[in-house]
């Protein structure tokens, strides 16, 4: 079987949440969202799990999550750090929070060389999507256009209750190949609609739009151009200290200059996450409901 890697970003601060929410024990038996991340990746054939974290993070991340699967499946951390910059830059003094997530994929590109997924630490993606992006990382790598692909959700179903959220609203062709993604960053229902908040005001959504979860399909020759886009972005936004450099703005460049194709695949999976505590109550429902439905699925 081909080697498959899954990277999944975990950095993140947990600001709205207030705390590390990627660490934190949501399962009936003490799992991380992220346990159910790695279950589902092996059962689906992923050879080797990349996890991106900051050095802080280090020694409760070895206890709590790399003490599980060392012997289970291989491996490995890299860290995303305000200075993990490129040669002639300096991090903003009043930056506080990593630079997105497209920054975080850069800072593995020396320990990926075969296909990967991209996912986030603390959403649950099911494993039907596991199984639907390892089929296809399998394929062929076409020697012409470069191929990759998007796990996409329906916005409706991935909204949250407690306040606004942050989604990679897409547009695809009659091919379902995406044609453009615009990072809306205050999505939220208000009674039967639907809104994006921005500078302009309101901008009305349906919920039926297919955004990106950041479950995400790659070969790696998107690593080729990120680092040139990364710095083309810190030249223009790094007198900023809460810029962030996010997958969708790489994204964007690669549909733009025809560099590669991304195909959107369609998965009835379901998607949940935790963007606030208040959200944990419901996140924790879910999955033990999961454990309900599994160990009755064992027992049969």
């Amino acid at each position: 079987m081909s080697a498959i890697t899954l990277l999944i970003l975990a950095a993140g601060m947990g600001s709205r949440y207030g705390g590390m929410k990627q660490l934190d024990e949501l399962g009936p038996n003490g799992e991380t969202i992220m346990d159910y991340s790695v279950d589902d990746a092996i059962a689906a054939g992923f050879t080797k799990v990349v996890f991106v974290i900051r050095k802080s993070m280090q020694e409760a991340f070895t206890l709590q999550i790399l003490s599980k699967y060392k012997h289970k499946i291989a491996c490995e951390c890299v860290y995303q750090e305000l200075d993990a910059l490129p040669k002639g830059f300096q991090n903003h003094p009043e930056r506080e929070k990593p630079y997105g997530t497209a920054h975080a994929i850069l800072v593995a590109k020396d320990a990926i060389k075969e296909p990967f997924a991209v996912i986030n630490a603390d959403d649950f993606y099911s494993r039907k999507a596991f199984v639907a992006m390892a089929d296809f990382l399998r394929q062929p790598i076409s020697c012409d256009k470069p191929l990759f692909a998007m796990i996409g959700y329906q916005l409706k179903n991935t909204l949250s209750e407690h306040g606004t959220v942050a989604r990679g609203v897409c547009q695809t062709n009659e091919n379902k190949e995406l044609v453009s993604i615009t990072e809306m960053t205050k999505i939220q229902r208000e009674k039967n609609l639907i809104y994006n908040m921005d500078e302009k005001g309101r901008i009305k959504l349906t919920g039926e739009e297919p955004v990106s979860m950041n479950f995400w399909g790659f070969t790696p020759y998107f690593f080729s151009f990120l680092n040139e886009l990364f710095i083309d972005f810190l030249k223009e936004n790094n007198s900023n200290p809460k810029s962030e450099f996010p997958i969708p703005t790489a994204i964007n460049y690669f549909i733009t200059n025809d560099l590669a194709t991304i195909k959107i695949i369609d998965c009835d999976a379901e998607w949940f996450g935790v963007t606030y505590q208040a959200d944990k109550v419901w996140v924790m429902e879910k999955l033990a409901l999961i454990h309900i439905a599994d160990l009755f699925h064992n027992k049969s």
